[in-house]
């Protein structure tokens, strides 16, 4: 794998975002994403943490990869691959959990908003989903998932403002979990938490996240082809 890896120990799956740069999402990292996401699941993984090399989880989309998508078709392929991944990430049956020291922009902040934990160390990172910034619609499938991690009265302020966050500031506002002090202890407090997660029954905790969340899910994926032909107009 090249843009990240996967392992396991006691029943913790690690999957760890790593391409020497930026982490950036492409065909190649959501083929990846969702092979470690299959291992994981053949591994029986009691819980599944995200993590990425100190600095960096991910900047999101490949800014370069987009402009090369000359046709409406192959817009939609990549955005139905962006947004299958993710979401099933939001639905995977098995608790997930995002913990990192780094920036976490768009792509990286829907990862994270998508996993059922978000633990974060605290410093000098940001985390902002940018895309109304940067002329880009934001899907129904896309506000879903954050909707879910960042609490009603900051939707306007995260979503429809593009505001970037310090991790200390999104703690603040109940949108991270978690605000580890010390950078290094950021896995150490995730292993942790995820230990504390065995004692739930594994078939109860996916049938309930399946119940949950599983109609909003498909609403917004049927929604996206109208969406972005809407936006393509």
């Amino acid at each position: 794998m090249t843009k990240m890896s996967y392992a396991i120990e006691d029943k913790i799956a690690l999957i760890t975002l790593d391409d020497g740069k930026m982490n950036v999402m492409n065909w190649e990292f959501f083929q990846e994403l969702n092979d470690c996401l299959d291992r994981a699941l053949a591994d029986k993984a009691s819980v599944l943490i995200f993590t990425g090399r100190q600095g960096i989880f991910s900047a999101g989309l490949d800014l370069k990869l987009l402009p090369t998508l000359s046709t409406i078709e192959e817009q939609l392929q990549f955005q139905n691959t962006f947004a299958t991944t993710m979401l099933r990430v939001y639905m995977f049956p098995v608790p997930t959990i995002a913990a990192y020291a780094g920036h976490s922009i768009a792509g990286g902040a829907i990862l994270s908003y998508a996993c059922d934990r978000f633990m974060v160390a605290d410093g000098p990172y940001k985390i902002q989903i940018n895309e109304v910034a940067n002329k880009m619609l934001i899907p129904s499938w896309i506000s879903l998932i954050c909707r879910s991690s960042i609490p009603p009265q900051w939707w306007k302020e995260a979503l429809l403002h593009s505001r970037a966050y310090t991790p200390r500031e999104a703690f603040e506002r109940g949108i991270v979990d978690d605000l580890i002090k010390e950078e290094g202890k950021v896995m150490e407090s995730a292993k942790s938490f995820a230990r504390d997660l065995f004692k739930l029954h594994g078939p109860a905790y996916a049938c309930t996240k399946k119940f949950m969340r599983q109609e909003e899910a498909d609403k917004a994926l049927n929604a996206l082809e109208k969406e972005l032909r809407e936006w393509a107009k």
